[in-house]
């Protein structure tokens, strides 16, 4: 047992050293285990690696008896945690006018001559769905939240990893294997109480998207691969809904606000085809700068916010492009496309 103990614990210890996540390094020590009872199961008895490992499997199988039970114990905890802090009860429904609280809350919002009172009312009004609950959801949420956006959806299938953690800022530690949904859920009503949040933690697919879409009066896209971004868009065109959209890759990032029913062009309209994928590698595969996704998902909040208040110049027929790496910010004009199979009808 000593010998396992030993080799485990220099593997686990190189695998921090070595960046690896600690999934991985468990899933090394998990193989290393099982090879270990395999040979105590299987080699004579007198043969020498099973004498090195202690020569009896039973102290093996209890330990891994243990770990099993700690493990399930750990998954339930995760699961009746979720339920428990997700519960309708534990949500503030919206009233029909500002609270002391809030009007101090929002004070430095209603002395812009450009939001003030009536701005900060349509805010308390409005309903906001964002798809997605990662790098450009999670800053986009935050300050949705804050700036007193009464309604606010996410939908989102994943679950938080530690790889998440360097760039998604509205997730914690903590909250490691708990749905993203309901990690930002947590978040943002600590945040602001005064909010009302519906988490879907499940994927976006095409039987629900217009459904759901025709609950909301803006759409904020903060997924990561081109078929989300397609289906999105195709939702928000035929529910007749302004889609805010961003995307990003290691120092540089983007965004646009898509409305047809303005006179802007849809996404498709710009990207007819998905680029092949070397052209378009995930941030798993190319990296991205921690605080790149909390400046572009930023900007789709402050592009929410301008929406929904009539506030200044939204980004229509334009896109905004910020390089992290050398701090520039360019624009670029948009144009629809006559041809364009999902807002040319």
């Amino acid at each position: 047992m000593f010998l396992f103990l030993a080799i485990s614990t220099a593997m686990y210890g190189l695998g921090a050293l070595m960046g690896a996540p600690k999934g991985q390094r468990w899933a090394l020590i998990l193989i290393l285990f099982i090879a270990i009872v395999g040979i105590l199961l299987i080699f004579p008895e007198d043969h020498a690696l099973r004498a090195a490992f202690g020569g009896n499997a039973e102290p093996y199988l209890l330990l891994g008896g243990f770990a099993a039970l700690v493990v399930a114990y750990r998954a339930i905890l995760v699961r009746l945690r979720a339920r428990i802090e997700t519960k309708p009860e534990t949500q503030t429904p919206r009233a029909g006018s500002f609270s002391a609280t809030e009007l101090d809350r929002y004070a430095r919002h209603i002395v812009l001559r450009e939001v003030g009172g009536p701005g900060q009312k349509k805010l308390k009004n409005a309903k906001v769905l964002v798809v997605g609950a990662g790098g450009l959801g999670a800053p986009a949420l935050q300050y949705l939240a804050a700036a007193g956006v009464g309604l606010i959806g996410v939908i989102d299938d994943d679950e938080v990893e530690n790889a998440n953690l360097q760039r998604q800022v509205i997730h914690r530690d903590a909250d490691i294997g708990v749905p993203k949904v309901f990690s930002a859920q947590n978040a943002m009503l600590a945040q602001n109480p005064h909010i009302e949040v519906r988490p879907y933690h499940r994927r976006l697919s095409k039987d629900i998207a217009d459904e759901l879409f025709d609950e909301y009066d803006l759409i904020l896209d903060g997924t990561d691969n081109f078929e989300t971004r397609y289906l999105v868009n195709e939702a928000a065109v035929r529910s007749g809904k302004p889609l805010i959209s961003g995307a990003l890759s290691q120092w540089e990032g983007q965004l646009s606000v898509f409305d047809p029913q303005s006179g802007t062009p849809c996404y498709k309209c710009i990207f007819p085809s998905a680029p092949a994928p070397e052209l378009a590698p995930s941030c798993a595969q190319a990296g991205v700068i921690g605080p790149l996704p909390g400046v572009i998902g930023a900007m789709m909040a402050q592009e929410a916010i301008k929406l929904i208040t009539g506030a200044g110049h939204v980004l229509h027929n334009e896109m905004l492009i910020y390089d992290g790496l050398y701090g520039e910010t360019r624009k670029m004009t948009l144009k629809p496309r006559a041809d364009c199979p999902v807002c040319s009808h």
